[in-house]
């Protein structure tokens, strides 16, 4: 969940920001908009969906991420904070501090009602401009349900929808197969 506040800071200003800050805010285009609390089905899917992606890629080439992985759009400038990301190879990170990562493979986001419009828009509008990464998940907390965008080879999107309990999430690009009922456990 987030909410906008005024506050025009360059992104060298946000960063220094975000790093002493008590909690997490997101940068586009100059703008910060505080982060709140998720609520107890979003934070139980994101824990899930994290949990489950560190015990497929265990001893392989890719690595899961939590929420406090920040992602930088280089070609916008935007910073996010997905709920889950997954990096494969050698991680690009963008400075010392091994805050931020550069080149998402997969990105998830477990929907809200208050942000899911954002995740829609305009989070992907930027998301999508990051050459390294191939889906973007969005997560339903009211069913089990995940939209998907997955790139395709001529760089153009595809977009899938998988529902159900009984289905099962094949992510080709990180080599894992996830049932949807593990990834809702407990949720519904």
């Amino acid at each position: 969940m987030t909410t906008t506040y005024t506050s025009t800071l360059s992104p060298e200003e946000y960063l220094v920001r975000e790093r002493a800050a008590e909690y997490r805010s997101e940068y586009l285009a100059g703008e910060v908009r505080a982060m709140t609390g998720a609520s107890r089905k979003h934070n139980r899917i994101a824990m899930n969906l994290g949990a489950l992606l560190h015990g497929r890629l265990r001893g392989g080439p890719c690595e899961p991420f939590m929420s406090d992985m920040r992602v930088k759009v280089e070609r916008t400038g935007a910073y996010f904070y997905p709920d889950v990301v997954v990096a494969c190879g050698a991680s690009r990170l963008e400075d010392e501090h091994q805050d931020t990562l550069l080149n998402p493979v997969v990105i998830v986001e477990v929907l809200s009602p208050s942000t899911a419009d954002y995740d829609h828009a305009a989070k992907w509008e930027h998301y999508r401009r990051i050459p390294a990464l191939m889906d973007y998940l969005l997560l339903s907390q009211s069913e089990p349900r995940v939209e998907r965008y997955t790139r395709q080879a001529e760089g153009l999107w595809l977009f899938s929808e998988t529902s159900g309990l009984d289905a099962d999430l094949r992510l080709d690009s990180i080599g894992c197969t996830l049932a949807l009922r593990d990834v809702y456990e407990r949720v519904l």
